[in-house]
């Protein structure tokens, strides 16, 4: 009993409580500590496509559960360290006279670093500096303070400590080597690589750990890579790999990837490659790593541009997971290249998308392919277009006898691959019927699921072996569930018959047969029901169904040609500009130019193959250069090529004149602007800022032409380019204010104010001038100061003289009165009086006349809210091909809309690509 007190300083009770705490409390808290240590080392899945951490870590804690810990055994070392210090401590004097109290310590310190409870656990550390400066344990403690700093974010100052703590440690022995590996780490994280290569030596050196020794020299090797060592890599590489099984296979199998992807195809021996390869393959032990090994060799042949290969161990490599998501993210992607460079688009895009599920959403490479893959909805389109339309011209251009040919081999070929399919799906039918041949729940449905038309050509042979009725046959009639089965599925195939001759034909059960007006009944019925017909009445099998519907008027394949050409052109500018990929770019606008294109795509295709052969073959730029030159003096393409980036070539700059045809735009200078547009259009082609001279044309013919005509034209913007946000965001107004514009009503709500309209004949200014002068002459008159007017475009050809701010009706009709009546005025104009918000709806719609037939129409009660059709009228969806007669496609950014039925009101009206905001920002006011 007197050892047991933590009181007395004696010999015994210092022993005793020692040897308590060493060998029962802190053995199991150490106990606990290794089992955690060991299960964050087994759960961490190290990331081998970066720099390896020297110190394994386990993930950060929930911030929604912070108070539960991730593992549960740091829990019980810290409960068991805590317990050592509270009970077991002999703090006598001022003195620990427990010589097992700062093991007890450390150990706190350790459960709480790895509990991720870091300034604890520096405290716990602190403490043993602070009490026990004279422990043994003393440099380990200095060593957590400084793993804990770095934790920290603190690394300058855990280099300076552990720089100095390196040169006062006399024994080279583990703690030796886990600080310099700790100095490591710091060097790793301040992008000191030589220096941090430096320590990894001295760890590797000194660690008596096999484990850490493989992963310190596989960081090392990593490091080496990065400074583009590849001879010092691939040594410090082989190394792991002679480790053989000192370290774990991990290290070695990924040892023996990177060294592979240093392989020099045009220096080393590809046979040996291949050979120690495949050795790898096929060892047993390394089929958890069958994943980077089949990735790998898909990369050999993938560089050897044996693409099918490539595909097959890259499918291998997604079969064999492992968690791996990175590397799930590259098999995708590098197949989808694969498919993109063999022109298959869609497979391409839907190996993009798997893609991006597997990386993180906001890194860099994620935003890379969804940028890519964005632009591949372009590819698609365009190639779709370009290979359709050069398939209909091709036959085009050939004679009659060469179309049918064509087009009977095609036929041919399909009825070799139906007969393929029908004799796969009878062998499949019939093995199915064989496999169980007593069991009709299995055997005859698949028998009779072949098809209706079939009759009994799959029912089971019969059974040579007779067998008494009594028990269960293979024969089909001794069957009784068959044949019953038999029997519905006659009826459900041929209804009810009667047993008689020529039973197939169904209308000689009728009471009116003719036999001398129905002589071909039976071969007609037969061809209903037999296979042989279905054949010949199949329009796929039909040479006219082919014939027919080739495009007959030459305005159809003229718009096939231009809507080619113009998909090759986009093609081609898409291939240089989004993708970089010159070759494809070149091959389809060098193939532009032998198809006869428009005079508008001659000069934008010339450029840019002289921008890619500036970079491929400087010979023909030079060719091309001269060309443009010499052919078109006075572009704005050659003054690029003459001048460079000089004043003038600035200031005709794209940006510079969209922004003068804006301006004359907010200046209501609609009809100026029309013929100025289209020019701007035709000139900048294939450019990225042709889109806004698109959305500037739609908004100017909604002015000019009214709602119609403006929902055809960002139809054509949202149907043209429905894979940009502009496209999208012009489908949105389509879809929801479009439609309730085109709600609108006249005499719907009660007016608050009136305008007296005369209709004037825009070319026509001698009626204009003087009627606009009388009408201002009469409102000189200081009793109708309040009153304003202006003259409004109507149509292209057409004005309105507008007076406005009527309060009622009856003082715009004494006004009409006054005008006419009175001498110094006589206006002979017919007048027209109208609300002010049926004026707005005539602006909008252009129906000024509809509004004469019925002024006082009553306008019809609406029943429910209007709502955005999720569906665009197919209508409007045959818009494409009536613009497509006035001019081919591009890819404009989305809309800006302007309020067609206010131009009194025209400031109020959003500059491109703003609309959107300025809506938002007038809800929130």
């Amino acid at each position: 009993m007197i050892a047991c007190s933590t009181k007395k300083d004696n010999f015994a009770t210092r022993n005793f409580q020692a040897l308590n705490t060493k060998y029962n409390v802190l053995y199991n808290g150490g106990i606990a500590l290794d089992k955690g240590v060991e299960t964050v080392k087994s759960t961490y899945t190290d990331n081998f496509w970066e720099v390896l951490p020297v110190e394994r870590q386990q993930l950060p804690l929930d911030p929604n559960n912070s108070e539960k810990t991730k593992n549960p055994d740091f829990d019980r070392a810290e409960l068991k360290a805590t317990k050592a210090i509270q009970r077991r401590s002999m703090n006598i004097d001022g003195s620990e006279r427990n010589t097992q109290i700062d093991e007890a310590h450390l150990m706190l310190g350790k459960s709480r670093y790895y509990d991720q409870r870091f300034i604890p656990a520096l405290e716990a550390f602190n403490y043993i500096l602070y009490k026990y400066p004279k422990s043994d344990k003393i440099y380990d403690a200095r060593i957590w303070i400084e793993k804990t700093k770095m934790r920290l974010d603190n690394d300058d100052a855990a280099i300076s400590n552990l720089t100095n703590l390196l040169n006062e440690i006399k024994l080279k022995n583990q703690t030796f080597a886990d600080a310099n590996a700790i100095l490591a780490q710091a060097f790793i994280k301040t992008e000191q690589k030589n220096s941090a290569i430096s320590k990894l030596n001295k760890a590797i050196q000194f660690t008596k750990i096999n484990e850490e020794k493989a992963r310190f020299r596989f960081i090392k090797a990593q490091l080496f890579e990065q400074l583009s060592q590849k001879d010092s890599a691939f040594a410090t590489y082989q190394e792991i790999i002679n480790m053989n099984r000192k370290s774990p296979r991990v290290y070695v199998m990924h040892a023996h990837i990177r060294q592979a992807q240093q392989f020099n195809f045009d220096k080393n021996d590809t046979i040996l490659f291949l050979k120690n390869y495949n050795k790898l393959l096929a060892d047993r032990e390394n089929r958890p790593f069958l994943d980077v090994l089949n990735h790998q060799f898909a990369l050999f042949y993938d560089q050897k541009k044996n693409y099918k290969q490539a595909k097959i161990y890259y499918n291998k490599s997604l079969k064999n997971k492992s968690g791996d998501q990175y590397l799930e993210a590259s098999n995708y992607r590098n197949i989808a290249d694969i498919n993109f460079y063999d022109a298959k688009y869609v497979a391409a895009g839907k190996y993009y998308d798997s893609t991006m599920t597997k990386l993180k959403p906001r890194s860099r490479e994620f935003n890379f392919i969804k940028k890519k893959r964005e632009n591949l909805d372009d590819v698609i389109k365009y190639e779709s277009i370009a290979n359709t339309n050069d398939s209909i011209l091709n036959v085009l251009s050939m004679n009659n006898v060469d179309k049918n040919k064509y087009y009977q081999e095609y036929i041919d070929k399909l009825k070799i691959a139906d007969d393929k399919q029908k004799l796969a799906d009878d062998k499949k039918n019939k093995n199915a019927t064989t496999k169980n041949p007593g069991d009709t729940t299995n055997s005859d449905l698949a028998v009779n699921t072949s098809g209706a038309n079939k009759g009994f050509s799959g029912l089971p042979k019969p059974n040579t072996n007779t067998e008494s009725f009594g028990t269960q046959s293979n024969f089909y009639f001794y069957n009784q569930n068959a044949l019953a089965f038999g029997r519905i599925e006659f009826k459900k195939n041929w209804g009810d018959r009667t047993l008689k001759d020529n039973w197939r034909n169904s209308i000689l059960a009728s009471t009116n047969f003719n036999p001398e007006t129905n002589i071909n009944n039976d071969e007609d019925d037969e061809k209903k029901s037999g296979k042989a017909g279905k054949i010949a009445l199949d329009p796929k099998y039909d040479l006219a169904n082919y014939i027919d519907k080739l495009p007959k008027n030459q305005s159809e394949i003229d718009i096939l040609a231009k809507d080619r050409n113009f998909a090759y052109y986009q093609l081609g500018v898409i291939y240089k500009e989004k993708f970089n990929e010159l070759k494809l770019a070149q091959a389809k606008l060098e193939s532009l130019m032998t198809k006869n294109p428009e005079e508008r795509l001659i000069l934008p295709t010339m450029y840019n193959l002289y921008k890619i052969y500036e970079i491929v073959d400087l010979e023909k730029a030079a060719v091309m250069k001269a060309d443009i030159i010499k052919l078109y003096p006075d572009s704005r393409y050659a003054q690029l090529l003459l001048n460079g980036n000089t004043n003038k070539s600035a200031n005709d700059s794209p940006e510079n004149e969209y922004i003068s045809l804006y301006r004359m735009y907010k200046n209501r200078e609609y009809r100026s602007l029309i013929s100025l547009v289209d020019k701007a259009i035709d000139k900048y082609t294939g450019d990225e800022i042709q889109p806004k001279f698109e959305l500037l044309k739609a908004n100017n013919i909604g002015k000019i032409k009214g709602l119609v005509e403006y929902k055809k034209a960002l139809n054509y913007v949202s149907l043209t380019y429905p894979n940009v946000s502009e496209g999208k965001e012009a489908e949105k107004f389509i879809n929801k204010d479009i439609v309730a514009m085109e709600a609108l009503q006249f005499n719907v709500e009660k007016p608050l104010s009136w305008k007296i309209i005369y209709r004037l004949d825009c070319n026509n200014d001698a009626n204009a001038k003087p009627l606009l002068g009388k009408i201002t002459k009469f409102l000189n008159n200081a009793m109708y100061a309040r009153l304003k007017t202006s003259t409004d475009l109507y149509l292209i050809d057409e004005d309105f003289i507008v007076i406005h701010n009527l309060k009622t009706e009856n003082e715009a009709k004494d006004i009409v009165s006054i005008l006419k009546e009175f001498t110094e005025y006589k206006v002979t104009e017919t007048p027209i009086i109208i609300s002010s918000d049926n004026y707005k709806i005539i602006q909008i719609k252009k129906n000024i006349d509809e509004y004469l037939l019925d002024p006082k129409k009553v306008a019809k009660p609406v029943e429910k809210k209007v709502e955005a059709s999720k569906e665009i009228p197919e209508e409007i969806k045959k818009m494409m091909l009536e613009n497509n007669k006035t001019r081919s496609n591009q890819s404009p950014m989305p809309p800006n809309m302007p309020n067609l039925g206010q131009d009194q009101m025209q400031e109020n009206d959003p500059a491109p690509g703003q609309q959107m905001k300025t809506d938002e920002m007038r809800q929130k006011k």
